[in-house]
Formats: C-alpha cells, structure tokens, sequence
C-alpha cells in the first residue's frame, strides 16, 4: 500500500516540498486553510490594477526550474521569465540617484564614478561575497545543520578552514565601514541584511554573502508576474496527482507515542483525522508548536528568539507614470542606524523609513490601465506586539508621501486612485506568521542565523519546511528548505 504524506500549507515551501515527495512515491495531500495557494505570493485586483501581495525580488531561478525537471515537464509549459538589465534605482535624501546595473563589470565602473571608491575594492568585495557564498552554500543552504553527516564532508572542512574568510563574529555594518568610505556604499550594502529581516548593526557580516545572488547570479522577473511562480508550482503539482485541500483548517496534528500519525482537519463544519506516514509542516513554527501541537511543550528557545522585521505595505493605484523610476526602487533614510533602533528596539515604524517602490507594470503594462502604474510601497516593520497599527498606518502614510513627493518633485497624493494596506497583523492573520514576521526570526544573532527550527522534528514522522524553518526566508531559502526537509523523508 502506498505511503501518505501530509503538508501542511501550500506556500511556495510546502508547494515544492509537496512535489519532491510525490517524487519519491508518497501519495501527497496538501492542506491550505485559505482558498488560494501561494502562501505569501498571493495577488490582488483593483479598479484595473493588478498587484503581487507578496515578494517582488526573483533570484536563482535555477531553483524553480528544478522541480520540473524532477518530472521531465517543459518549465515553458508552465512559468516564463527573464533576466533584468537594471537591478534597482537608488535615491537618497540629498536627492542623489545611483542606477544599478546587472552587469558586474558594468556595476563596477559606475560604482567607482558614483561613490568614488577604487574599482579595486569594490571587485574585491564582490569576489569575497561570492567566495562567502560558495563556501557556505553546500553547508548552510543545501543541507540540514541538525544531520551530523552535515559536519563531516570535505566542504565542510574546506569551509572550516576559511572561516576567517567568512566573518562570522563582526556585524555587518563594522564588516563594510572597514572596507568603505563613503557612507552612501556602506548604507547601500547594508540593505542586504533586511532580504531577511535583519539588522545590518546586529547581524553576522558572513551577510555579505548576499550580494552574490543578486549581483553575479542576477534578478529576474517572471513574465507573468510573482505571483506565477506559485501558481506553477500549483498546476505542476495538481498535474502530476498531488491532492489539495482548500479552504480547510488544520485544527492539530495528531501525534501517539512521540510519532506524528496524521490530522484532524474541519470539512465543512465536521472534525475528520487524515492518517498520514509523514506530516510536513509548512506553517510558521511558532504556530505550529501552538496552535497544532497542543500536547507538546513549546520548545523555550521558539519562544524566546527576537521575530524578523515584518512590513507595512501599501498598494496603490497611480494615475500617471514616471520615468525615474523602474520596477524596484529604493528611497534610503538619512539615518540608517536610528531607522533599526526604532524598529528592533523600539518596536515602531521608523520616523524616517527608508521606502522600497516595486513597479511591475513597467515590466508588465497590463498590471496597471494605460499611463498608470502600480505601486508596491513598502517600509521596513516591526513585528506586532500589539501596537496602535491604524495611528502608525496614517503617520506613515503622511511620511511616504512627503518623501516620495519631495525627491520626485510632485505631489504622489494627487495621483492615488485606488488603495489597499497591508500591516503586520494582516500578514499574522493571513499566513498565521507568528506577530507578521516576514521571515519568521531574526538573524540578528549569529547562533539565530544558522540554528533556525530543524527540518526534522524531535517529533518522530514530523518535520518542517518554509520561512521559519532552516535555512530561513525568502523564495530562494524556502526552496532550498523543501529540498532538504524532502531529502530527510525516508525514502519508499
């Protein structure tokens, strides 16, 4: 008879963890309380405007790719992208601009002029990232640090061996400021501690190792917007005989001599128990401890550890368009280290944000009517702790517009015609991210960074996969997160 596999929420996680067990001949069952699938990658339409809800950046493609590969499925078939020319455009408050391009060389040569830091410096640092990244990749991204077989490979030790090379115990500001004199390049790469919600003054400068992906493997955008890549991941699954189950709250997991046995489950106002020989939980693990494991104690640690950043994310309608601005843009603070006391320590929005723009109808026109655009505005959040979140939302609001309207040389007020918002306690309600953390806890702890939830459960038959779990959040990170999570699952 064949073996059954539950997963617990179909984010891009469980949707790729789903598929590479169905690969592995498990006869796979995914339950989504919500009545779509995608997780945070969900999409909204409005008064002819269309908008992905979730995350705007597209990397390592390669990732996605893969899972059709698993099933000889023409990617084409399914999901199209390209690759960007442009990365991001850069403003900061004295009204600067720094166009940065995909190209490494390219970006070099501009760099140097813009920043005025030698061409040297700048091409040694990017070496040293992607040298980070190579090095830590087959350890810290494709493998389980919980599985002791991890620690005994030859990269491992290769890794080991370097390990003054990977600048694990400096943050990642004190990392740049020895390497950088201009204070726009250090708040420039610094930005990359928050791809997964970080502080750059309290995370490891091993970080640095980021850039890599975005500035040597490129940015892409898939042609049908973010959104598509849930969406087929979801048809590949549905295609090659993954069962889904929408719409239906997981009420616990049901766990007899410290073995996961399957779920109970509400259909239709009736409490049913689905058997199942694995049970991989794509939820957040806050909330799976919580609300799904009622007999077994939270974990301490699980309890203790500081939440990512979360976000307050505004989409609006724009009646016009502007050139300055491509499809992501960044709009920095004055004062980068205040703008993370307030959010980590202060737990509230920043007085001066520094805004993220992302516009994919310059990419793709039909996401807005003709000579508009469609604006995902989102600043940098703490996690809900219970603050006044309608008083914040009408201060920020006011703060965005000003800024926006002061660098763009326009009032941005006179072209919103159609708005939603998005704070942390609709990101907690919508995804069950315990407190609306966008990538579940910080890494603003070395250990954090690197001894995130395990993939495979004390819990006998339970295991994890997603955001909250190793190696962390992000599309990237949560692929790589089924990949290993479906590797531990004993094979058939």
């Amino acid at each position: 008879m064949q073996k059954k596999a539950i997963v617990i929420g179909a984010g891009i996680a469980g949707l790729a963890c789903s598929l590479r067990l169905q690969k592995k001949g498990y006869q796979v069952t995914v339950i989504e309380r919500n009545r779509y699938t995608g997780g945070k990658m969900h999409v909204l339409k409005k008064d002819g405007y269309r908008f992905d809800l979730g995350p705007s950046l597209f990397t390592m493609p390669e990732l996605v790719e893969s899972l059709f590969e698993l099933f000889e499925k023409p990617v084409e078939n399914y999901f199209t992208y390209k690759k960007e020319a442009v990365i991001c455009h850069y403003f900061w408050p004295d009204g600067s601009f720094f166009k940065a391009l995909a190209d490494p060389e390219e970006w070099i040569k501009e760099a140097a002029d813009f920043f005025g830091e030698p061409s040297e410096v700048l091409k040694d640092y990017l070496d040293n990232s992607a040298k980070k990244y190579a090095l830590t990749a087959p350890i810290f991204l494709e493998k389980s640090l919980h599985d002791w077989s991890t620690y005994f490979s030859t990269t491992t030790l290769k890794a080991i061996g370097n390990l003054g090379a990977l600048d694990l115990f400096s943050s990642l500001d004190k990392h740049h400021k020895n390497i950088f004199t201009n204070k726009k390049l250090i708040q420039y790469f610094n930005r990359f501690a928050t791809y997964n919600g970080s502080s750059p003054f309290k995370t490891s400068a091993i970080m640095s190792m980021i850039p890599h992906l975005e500035m040597h493997k490129g940015t892409y955008f898939p042609t049908e917007g973010m959104h598509a890549i849930g969406q087929s991941l979801f048809q590949l699954a549905k295609d090659v005989g993954v069962r889904f189950l929408l719409e239906t709250p997981v009420l616990k997991i049901n766990v007899k001599n410290n073995s996961a046995k399957g779920v109970e489950i509400t259909v239709n106002g009736e409490n049913q128990n689905l058997e199942a020989d694995v049970v991989v939980s794509n939820a957040d693990v806050f909330h799976t401890y919580e609300k799904l494991l009622p007999t077994v104690q939270t974990p301490k640690r699980i309890v203790q550890e500081e939440r990512s950043s979360s976000g307050l994310i505004f989409y609006w309608g724009i009646a016009s368009t502007f050139p300055s601005l491509n499809l992501h843009n960044i709009f920095f603070s004055d004062d980068y280290e205040s703008e993370f006391k307030e959010i980590f320590e202060q737990h509230t929005l920043p007085s001066d944000p520094t805004i993220y723009v992302n516009i994919s109808s310059k990419e793709k026109p039909s996401d807005a009517p003709e000579n508009c655009e469609n604006w995902f505005v989102m600043v940098n959040a703490p996690a809900n702790q219970g603050q006044d979140w309608e008083d914040l939302k009408q201060k920020m609001k006011h703060t965005i517009i000003q800024k926006l309207s002061n660098l763009l040389g326009v009032n941005i007020s006179d072209y919103i015609v159609c708005e939603e918002i998005l704070d942390p306690v609709g990101i907690e309600k919508n995804t069950s991210a315990y407190q609306g953390a966008l990538y579940g806890t910080s890494s603003n702890d070395p250990k954090a960074a690197f001894l995130r939830q395990s993939n495979k459960s004390h819990i006998d038959n339970l295991f994890f996969c997603g955001g909250s779990a190793h190696p962390g959040g992000g599309i990237p990170l949560c692929l790589q997160s089924a990949k290993i999570t479906a590797d531990l699952v004993p094979a058939i």
